[in-house]
């Protein structure tokens, strides 16, 4: 028998401790037989570790090693504990308590408040932002809506991280974080926050764990009597831990060790909250005796899958990329991910419909399939597109982009004015469509360029730049639209909307889909610009992006599919390139330089993108795949376009036909054939990637280096639509 992520609804309870080990693969088990001391499981997507954990909890007290009662499992979600007491129960060892760090916290405080502080607890307040409004009233300080969400996120970064108002300023500059108004007036609505708290007998969510670590630290004889109930503790998650919740946990533990944890540094992607995977990474060092296994043996994903995982983070550097786990997968061979580039995002969208509906018309549950992107804004699109084909979907973790209230508002004022707009003089000098939307959406806070940071006044920005661009388009497609026409075409679209959402396609972002999976999953706009995010500046932030990749990536079991777009809308300058990321590991592609290796690559051979030659010389070895299919392509002619020849071309014909002109040029002043300066495949290859610079005009099959020195020149003015000018003609 090997071991599996997914079980029947209602298994047999296992006869005998040793039946609970059963199933188990030889790491899984030693797991679960490290009864004794500190245990750290590094264990990979796709692993098996919550199996590793409940079976290692079920048979300890299957054994009559550990007592029901002893035993604290935490974890940070109220799913992914719920899940876990199914299991135990499933295995005979129901009365263990598997909670959240807070769940577990608020029972010890309620319990013990009356005998550490007297009278009953203050009522726990369910929203903070009501509470952070009046506190910025109260200094004076006015807030929109996105800046009264990224203040508080502020407030709660600074109070997981153990920080006081006045050490703000110099806490959030440390930690590289944009703040979303001036620190010293965060600092000052903070302040003002905690003492309105105080006037109004509250506490908010986070104080559950401060208020139960204060209690802990002042009264040792509570602590001690936590500590005689709770003698065996698992941590699930690690990687995500706070330092809070770190200080909690080790008041739990007092001096003792029996302490399990289980993470990977690789899946660390919520940093922004005040989660670090240093706690983990760490655990050998304040725990130098401890047993330590690595759960490597993936029973999510196919190989192909795992091996495109394994690939992004060979290329990672950085104290999290040190310690990278190599997945081996133990499903049976399936298909390769397959990469799609498209002209536009709609196109792109509209691309994964297709492909959707044709997955569910071949038997896949619409349930089983789910598309991810980078930012709530770009769900539109998506939304749009599968109500057109008639998929059925659901979103997770966001508001539907029609429903969002900056949206609402927009709307609101976008009819407003096509009403009254005769009298508006902000139209006054708005001479066409998009000028209009652009007018009137710059008194909802649009602004020509985004705003810093990745909280909730970014994402307002989206929902508003997607208006925007959205009034462009319609223009660009409908000659002579009006604000009226535009507002129509609004109200048609959120009425589209309204597919059922019961057994739909998934729409969710990669940080949403953390912990989830499906049989097929599209990862879609993966382009420099959003993945990595624009405002990923440091190391450290790039990193972390990869690593949400990598997330994304392991959330699929069978069907992987890859897709970017060259350009924001129709007609618009195909000037995006893939992401970085997939550098080296999409067909055609050499791997970035100066990337840490740290274990396998996966094939891949490191190129170093910098000179010409270099670009050419050391192309990746792995098979050429089209990169519509991805089947594998052994023709000469399709393997320079890396597409198949019956799949869909997204060529520019107007650059085509110019670079056929162009050609036509040369070979006549040359004395040759067309065909001995480029071969109509690789113009046609030239039309449908339009290189921006040297490099991408170098990794196209049939440009070499004599040809690129040449010619590349000319065919990167006629690909970034210049004319040739007398100094880039050829001798």
């Amino acid at each position: 028998m090997t071991a599996a992520t997914h079980s029947t609804l209602f298994p047999q309870v296992p006869d005998t401790a040793d039946a609970v080990l059963d199933g188990l693969d030889p790491e899984q088990r030693e797991v679960a037989t490290a009864l004794h001391g500190p245990v750290c499981v590094l264990a990979g997507a796709g692993t098996g570790k919550t199996r590793a954990i409940t079976h290692r909890i079920a048979y300890g007290v299957r054994a009559g090693i550990l007592q029901p009662s002893s035993v604290l499992a935490v974890t940070f979600t109220n799913r992914a504990a719920g899940e876990m007491r199914g299991r135990l129960r499933q295995l005979g060892a129901g009365g263990v308590q598997a909670r959240t760090f807070h769940s577990a916290a608020l029972r010890q405080l309620q319990y013990f408040w009356p005998k550490a502080v007297g009278g009953s607890l203050p009522r726990l307040v369910d929203r903070k932002i009501q509470l952070v409004a009046d506190a910025a009233a109260a200094c004076r300080i006015r807030l929109d809506r996105g800046e009264l969400r990224d203040v508080t996120g502020e407030i709660e970064w600074s109070k997981v991280t153990q920080t006081i108002p006045a050490d703000y300023a110099a806490a959030a500059a440390k930690a590289g974080r944009e703040a979303p108004r001036d620190p010293a007036e965060i600092a000052q609505i903070y302040s003002a926050y905690e003492d309105l708290k105080r006037d109004r007998a509250v506490i908010d969510f986070e104080d559950v764990l401060l208020l139960t670590v204060a209690v802990l630290q002042d009264r040792h004889d509570i602590a001690e009597q936590v500590r005689s109930q709770y003698q065996h503790f698992v941590v699930d998650e690690y990687q995500d831990v706070s330092p809070l919740q770190q200080r909690l946990l080790e008041l739990w533990l007092g001096e003792r060790d029996s302490l399990c944890v289980v993470g990977d540094a690789s899946q660390t992607i919520y940093s922004f909250t005040g989660a670090t995977p240093d706690h983990l990474l760490d655990f050998r060092t304040r725990h130098p005796g401890a047993t330590v296994v690595k759960l490597v043996r993936d029973y999510r994903s196919s190989p192909q899958v795992v091996h495109l995982a394994n690939g992004l983070l060979s290329q990672a550097h950085g104290r999290a990329a040190e310690h990278r786990l190599e997945l081996i997968s133990q499903r049976p061979a399936g298909a390769e991910p397959v990469y799609a580039e498209y002209t536009d995002e709609p196109a792109e969208a509209e691309g994964a419909a297709r492909r959707i509906r044709d997955l569910i018309a071949s038997g896949v549950p619409a349930a089983e399939i789910a598309i991810l992107f980078r930012t709530n804004s770009q769900s539109e699109t998506y939304e749009q597109a599968l109500a057109d084909a008639g998929v059925p979907y659901q979103l997770r973790g966001a508001e539907r982009f029609f429903d969002r209230p900056e949206v609402r508002k927009a709307g609101s004022a976008l009819r407003a004015a096509a009403r009254f707009g005769g009298n508006d003089a902000l139209l006054d000098d708005a001479d066409d469509l998009p000028s209009q939307v652009r007018a009137v959406l710059s008194g909802e806070g649009w602004t020509t360029r985004p705003p810093a940071g990745s909280g909730a006044v970014r994402e307002r920005w989206e929902s508003l730049a997607a208006l925007v661009n959205l009034a462009q388009d319609f223009a660009t497609a409908k000659a002579g639209a009006t604000l009226a026409d535009l507002v129509a075409e609004l109200d048609e679209r959120a009425n589209a909307q309204h597919a059922p959402t019961v057994q739909g396609v998934t729409l969710a972002s990669l940080h949403s889909a953390k912990g989830l999976e499906w049989d097929v999953v599209f990862l879609v706009g993966v382009a420099e610009g959003m993945m990595p995010i624009t405002y990923a500046k440091t190391d450290e932030q790039v990193e972390e992006e990869r690593r949400l990749l990598y997330v994304g990536v392991t959330r699929a079991r069978e069907y992987l599919f890859v897709s970017w777009a060259l350009a924001r809308s129709p007609g618009g300058r195909a000037g995006r390139r893939p992401s970085r990321f997939l550098d080296g590991l999409r067909p055609g592609s050499v791997a970035t330089a100066g990337r840490s290796g740290g274990g396998g690559a996966g094939g891949i051979e490191r190129g170093v993108r910098g000179g010409v030659a270099t670009a050419v010389g050391r192309r990746s070895r792995t098979p050429a795949r089209c990169r519509v299919c991805g089947r594998t392509l052994t023709d000469a002619g399709e393997m320079k376009l890396m597409r198949c020849e019956g799949c869909p071309s997204d060529m520019d014909e107007g650059l085509y036909e110019r670079l056929r002109e162009w050609r036509a040029v040369q070979a006549e002043r040359s004395g040759q054939p067309a065909f001995c300066v480029f071969t109509d495949k690789t113009l046609m290859a030239i039309a449908e990637t339009v290189p921006d610079d040297a490099g991408e005009l170098a990794r196209i099959p049939g440009v070499g280096v004599r040809k690129l020195n040449r010619f590349g020149a000319d065919v990167l003015a006629i690909c970034a639509g210049r004319e040739v000018g007398e100094e880039h003609e050829s001798d």
